[in-house]
């Protein structure tokens, strides 16, 4: 497999310079035409959540399975599943919208619960004329946000982005090919879904209290290897690399929407001392959770 892509690298490929320096470890949102990224995808994994409204015909790979796009399509992808775009048609439209875990995990439940970001679900909706219209009448709204100044402008991009969603909840998955879902997947399902509700940390009371991929294989009654092997077979980060970016997301929540002492933070995600949880954050995001906290105000 691939090295996954992050939002940096994508930025390259396609010769964008953001407006400000891109920082990883905050919430990020943006959108383009899809004449902004030309050309056959290749088959791996993305850093970045990507929903886009297809106006072409072509061919789609993702996980194990193939699907033929012959009429406009809205296709949701994930970090977790690795996919691949063939143009069949010359004449390739539309929008997508990208944005990072951050962006996702930043107190929304919806984007969060999402049955199209989930393993196991289906990732193509096949909207009809009117909703096509209107979906495309989000995205150019949602491009003039983008290249305003407004300060909440995240926040709207987001109101646009839930609109979105919710055609999409209201139509059946596409059906034309076959899905299945193996015991690799399940088993990383359950682990993704238990992990996600060890979240929000929402009082200094309360403590992390699964920490280790130890902790997670025994509360699922599997062995800590069938759960690693598992995990990185269908998603190609280790159980590890899953919880500590999740705790780092949290992290960084916590800096940003409490005052918090950062002791009491580190105490609050696990960590013994104040001291290992400022290393751990440095060495995930390139400054410490002072300086990230600092960059709020």
């Amino acid at each position: 497999m691939e090295k996954r892509e992050d939002l940096n690298e994508f930025y390259n490929r396609i010769k964008y310079k953001p407006d400000q320096e891109l920082v990883l470890s905050r919430p990020h949102i943006n959108v383009f035409e899809r004449s902004a990224c030309t050309g056959p995808l290749t088959y791996s994994r993305r850093d970045y959540y990507k929903i886009t409204l297809i106006l072409g015909e072509g061919r789609l790979d993702y996980a194990d399975k193939s699907i033929y796009i012959d009429r406009p399509a809205l296709l949701f992808s994930n970090p977790l599943i690795p996919y691949n775009w063939q143009n069949i048609s010359k004449e390739q439209t539309g929008w997508f919208c990208i944005f990072n875990e951050f962006f996702v995990k930043q107190r929304d439940e919806l984007l969060t619960d999402l049955p199209m970001f989930q393993l196991g679900h289906d990732k193509v909706y096949f909207p009809d004329e009117n909703a096509v219209k209107e979906i495309a009448d989000l995205y150019r709204k949602m491009m003039v946000e983008n290249e305003g100044s407004y300060i909440h402008k995240q926040d709207v991009l987001r109101n646009y982005l839930h609109l979105i969603v919710h055609y999409a909840l209201r139509m059946e998955p596409a059906k034309n090919y076959e899905q299945t879902q193996n015991a690799a997947t399940r088993i990383t399902s359950l682990f993704m879904e238990l992990l996600e509700r060890q979240f929000p940390i929402d009082s200094m009371q309360n403590q992390l209290r699964l920490k280790s991929a130890n902790d997670y294989a025994c509360q699922l009654s599997v062995h800590t290897n069938h759960l690693n092997r598992a995990v990185k077979e269908v998603t190609g980060k280790t159980t590890t690399e899953h919880i500590a970016g999740r705790i780092i997301i949290e992290a960084s929540e916590l800096l940003v929407h409490t005052d918090w002492p950062v002791a009491e933070i580190a105490y609050c995600l696990g960590f013994e001392y104040a001291a290992y949880f400022n290393n751990f954050f440095k060495k995930a995001t390139g400054i410490t959770p002072k300086e990230a906290r600092l960059q709020i105000v």
